[in-house]
């Protein structure tokens, strides 16, 4: 059948535009595809660019002690990884260890020996040997002059140099190891006569100074993390625990009633400030004859702390400052032996109702009261 021109032309119209749309989906769907593909092998990408380190599940505050468990991996884009993170708990592991005069043991780049381990190392006196292990008997050694010399290794634990924020990536520049460290001679201790500072709140570190009506202050024990007794909900307001090792904890007992002779004495806390960053000070007091003696015979002082001891009563002018604590004693009058007694029997007082009073907060159950 014959078409006339018009038809023909619209016809022809239609499938020139059928023609163009499919022209125009085409190009469409392979921009698409090349789009998808392209995608794909970004993501491809990404994934090779990700690697696997360890972060912190939670905030940390500075000077606070990191465990395992606060840790978790994760897969973090390699460019925002600094090179010291680390994806091995034994690496993690290593930056605890030293040896037991103090020395940082540390791991070198990717180094491994011939069982796959991290090859470990240890600097001292300025020369640098590796630490191996003896597979006989587990001991740790290093070569000296071709020579094994054993060394005896302490996992320390580690702390926050700063705050930390969830998902930071933990490495070695954020850490450092902690000065209190567990060991034999160490016991939580209570006390209930040291002047606190208004906002002192568990996890904080401090020093517990001693002061004399004459100006004199003297650092007693350094940088110990303190945890304040909770009782019915409520924080103590003149009780402090404290892990003390048995030499400060003697020097703590000489300071305490050393205060009570003398009137005008006090025994007080300060803060750091920022524990992560600063050292631990180096105590100042210095005990009377009687407790120096018992600490050179004390069979439960460990070596260290023994060494530590005799340095510290070896100088002159330490003798100069006992002589200056012993002239202020020597002025006690007749009330002094009453005034020990009267503030050690507070102190037991003290500890007697703060005891009772924890008792009973764990046997009352906590009831919430709501206004009305």
């Amino acid at each position: 059948m014959a078409t006339n021109p018009m038809q023909r032309k619209a016809r022809n119209s239609f499938l020139l535009g059928m023609l163009l749309m499919l022209i125009i989906a085409g190009v469409i769907i392979a921009f698409l595809a090349m789009q998808l593909i392209n995608k794909m092998k970004e993501e491809n990408q990404e994934k090779l660019e990700m690697v696997s380190v360890y972060v912190l599940k939670e905030d940390v505050k500075s000077g606070q002690v990191i465990t395992s468990d606060m840790l978790v991996k994760e897969n973090v884009y390699k460019k925002f990884v600094p090179a010291n993170a680390t994806s091995n708990m034994d690496v993690i592991e290593a930056w605890k260890m030293q040896d037991k005069e103090g020395n940082e043991i540390y791991i070198k780049g990717s180094e491994k020996d011939d069982n796959g381990m991290y090859k470990l190392y240890i600097r001292r006196d300025g020369t640098e040997y590796q630490v191996q292990q003896e597979e006989e008997t587990e001991q740790y050694y290093v070569e000296v002059r071709n020579e094994k010399e054993y060394i005896e290794l302490n996992s320390v634990p580690l702390v926050a140099k700063v705050d930390l924020n969830k998902n930071t990536v933990l490495t070695q520049d954020l850490i450092t190891r902690s000065d209190n460290l567990v060991k034999d001679d160490i016991r939580k201790q209570e006390y209930n006569i040291v002047v606190l500072p208004v906002d002192i709140a568990t996890g904080d570190y401090i020093d517990i100074r001693v002061m004399f009506p004459n100006g004199q202050d003297f650092i007693v024990v350094s940088k110990k993390e303190v945890e304040i007794p909770n009782i019915a909900g409520m924080d103590s307001i003149d009780t402090i625990w404290a892990n003390l090792s048995e030499d400060e904890i003697l020097h703590m007992s000489c300071a305490i009633i050393e205060a009570a002779k003398i009137p005008g004495s006090k025994i007080y806390a300060n803060k750091y400030t920022d524990p992560g960053m600063q050292k631990a000070a180096t105590p100042t007091y210095i005990v009377n004859s009687e407790t120096l003696t018992q600490l050179r015979n004390d069979p439960n002082i460990v070596e260290k702390a023994m060494t530590e001891i005799a340095r510290r009563y070896s100088g002159e002018g330490n003798v100069a400052i006992r002589e200056q604590i012993n002239g202020q004693l020597n002025n006690e009058n007749i009330d002094t032996q009453s005034n020990v007694q009267t503030k050690i029997e507070e102190s037991v007082t003290n500890s007697k109702n703060t005891r009772k009073e924890y008792v009973e907060s764990l046997a009352t159950p906590t009831t919430s009261t709501t206004a009305q």
